[in-house]
């Protein structure tokens, strides 16, 4: 029996994994068929496509799924997605922005803002929060480009602000003009990034107590489960317990 047991604990596992990826690429796609729909359906002429089908394939999103994403945009089946931002306060005081997409406003800023009641929290204004984060661009690529001077030497003179080691790669930092210039002379010199994007990045953090950072972190998990949102900034630090404690 407790071979079976780990089996069904094995294959509920793996579903869950299954739906969350299944979820992932869901707004993987929405963002490169609204991206496809805003510009040229070429990522080589539409910047904010090209970044998202590099966000798609650095998920390991099947290539059939992003080319169908792509076709969809020029469909006249294809959905029409609002770019929504909300903005607000978990508790401690934290401010949270979020980035959707969505096809019905009024279902979606609903459901945001259960959210935020149900954690104790607040939904605000748009602008409430937005001016205690800056609007950055990032570019990120592998360790195998090269040493993090050569790669640091070559950020700069494109005109990058910052370069930092992460996880098996570097993270070029740029301003929001500069992004693309950057990014092209990044490509001349190392061949394409694994991924562009913009971001909101906190000026400054916030502690906050284990309590508050349990009822932070399910909200941007209840927030991050929605159909419509794409993305969620928050400018708070918990301890690494809470974080290992909530999955982390």
């Amino acid at each position: 029996m407790a071979g079976h047991s780990q089996f069904k604990n094995i294959m509920h596992r793996k579903g869950k994994q299954d739906a969350v990826r299944s979820k992932l690429f869901s707004k993987l796609a929405r963002e490169i068929t609204v991206a496809a729909k805003s510009g040229m359906a070429d990522p080589a002429m539409n910047p904010r496509l090209r970044a998202a089908v590099l966000e798609a394939r650095a998920e390991n999103m099947p290539k059939d799924n992003i080319e169908r994403a792509i076709k969809k945009a020029s469909g006249g089946d294809a959905e029409t997605y609002d770019e929504v931002r909300y903005e607000g306060y978990a508790p401690g005081g934290v401010a949270v922005i979020i980035e959707a997409l969505t096809d019905n406003r009024n279902r979606t800023a609903g459901e945001v803002r259960s959210y935020f009641t149900k954690a104790g929290g607040a939904l605000a204004e748009t602008g409430a929060v937005a001016f205690m984060f800056d609007r950055i661009g990032i570019i990120e690529y592998p360790t195998s480009i090269g040493s993090e001077d050569d790669v640091m030497e070559a950020a700069i003179e494109a005109g990058a602000d910052d370069v930092t080691s992460i996880e098996d790669g570097y993270e070029i930092v740029t301003t929001l003009e500069s992004l693309r210039d950057v990014q092209k002379t990044l490509e001349e010199k190392f061949g394409e990034a694994r991924k562009t994007a913009l971001l909101w990045r906190p000026q400054n953090t916030i502690s906050v107590d284990d309590e508050a950072g349990e009822k932070i972190l399910k909200l941007i998990g209840s927030l991050e489960d929605n159909e419509d949102v794409q993305n969620v900034y928050a400018n708070f630090e918990i301890s690494d317990a809470l974080m290992a404690k909530m999955g982390g």
